[in-house]
């Protein structure tokens, strides 16, 4: 499965905001990514955040027999990115998070379990545009100041 992605540009808070792919949540807490993603309920799923505690970073949550694993993503020197896993497992770099998410598709990469159930972010509901039933007088342009009455305060 190839998952969409863009680069991860920019520092600090709000640095994610230009991310558009399906499974980046934004500043979700992490209580409502650990429900977005029990909800979910499959071995694999995954989702995107930003992280609560370090500034500028992200974290990749993902499911596992039923608990929530995080994983930081840091803002490496010349914009690489890497990723926070076990110890003993070699330390990688990424140009995009789509090369992050695709390198940690497959199996035994050093996640707990490979990503396999993007989580997607809830479209906000479309607000529905009324037509207003207002008429608007054409000869509005053609009054004169005179046409006025000063208001006293």
């Amino acid at each position: 499965m190839n998952s969409p992605g863009i680069s991860y540009k920019g520092k600090g808070s709000g640095c994610c905001s230009s991310m558009e792919f399906p499974f980046y949540h934004g500043n979700i807490t992490r209580k409502t990514c650990e429900e977005l993603l029990s909800k979910k309920g499959k071995d694999g799923s995954f989702l995107l955040r930003e992280s609560e505690s370090v500034a500028g970073a992200l974290c990749l949550c993902v499911f596992f027999e039923q608990l929530i694993y995080t994983y930081r993503i840091f803002r490496e020197s010349e914009g690489y990115l890497r990723i926070q896993t076990s110890e003993d497992v070699p330390k990688r770099v990424f140009k995009t998070i789509k090369d992050l998410i695709y390198a940690y598709e497959k199996p035994n990469q050093g996640l707990v379990v490979n990503l396999r159930y993007p989580v997607r972010r809830q479209k906000p509901p479309r607000r529905r545009v009324r037509k207003s039933k207002v008429e608007v007088d054409v000869d509005y342009d053609e009054v004169e100041d005179r046409d006025y009455v000063d208001v006293l305060p």
